[in-house]
């Protein structure tokens, strides 16, 4: 892929590329505009592509989809993999979580309510598919919003239940440890610029 510099003189294949590659990593829709910026490459470029990509997908049978919803762009399972993908995540409750599922839920144990950014902000990576893990299995859910919008979120009684405990109080000693939520705010608004 060329640098940003050039992207605007970028070949479609370059520009396809872009976008699959943002369209791999973000959590919410995005609008054909912000993937052009991104890309510094012409927007009507940038909407045919998606268009053609959309179609490709279709075209080949694929499981996922590209779909445009609301103001943006993103993938998804395709409908009729629901019943699979619904199944590897809740279908075998006995699966252990990944190393970075019990870090991430630690975290939200400790630190809650918290958002995702804090949350990442941590651990230092992107923790968008392992949140939604985490909620899908019943672990951590929503729990409001902050003042900005981003949704904070909380451990539940099945995680209660799942370890064994009556209530938060209960937890190891660990949170003198961690960032407090001052420091995690500014730890996130660093990740996000």
């Amino acid at each position: 892929m060329e640098t940003q510099a050039t992207l605007s003189t970028a070949t479609d294949r370059e520009i396809r590329r872009g976008i699959e590659a943002i369209l791999m990593v973000i959590d919410a829709p995005a609008s054909a505009v912000d993937i052009a910026t991104a890309l510094d490459a012409p927007v009507h470029r940038v909407e045919n592509t998606l268009q053609d990509l959309r179609d490709e997908y279709i075209r080949d049978g694929r499981g996922f989809e590209l779909r445009h919803v609301g103001e943006g762009w993103r993938m998804y399972s395709a409908a009729d993999c629901d019943g699979v993908v619904r199944e590897f995540i809740v279908g075998n409750h006995t699966q252990k979580l990944s190393q970075a599922a019990l870090e991430t839920l630690a975290i939200v144990a400790y630190r809650q309510p918290v958002t995702r950014a804090q949350v990442g902000a941590i651990r230092g990576v992107n923790v968008d598919s392992v949140m939604r893990n985490l909620v899908t299995r019943g672990l951590i859910e929503d729990a409001g919003e902050t003042a900005s919008g981003a949704t904070l979120f909380h451990t539940t009684t099945e995680f209660l239940a799942r370890m064994g405990l009556q209530s938060l109080d209960e937890l190891a000693p660990l949170a003198p440890y961690l960032p407090d939520h001052d420091e995690l705010d500014e730890l996130a608004n660093m990740e996000n610029s």
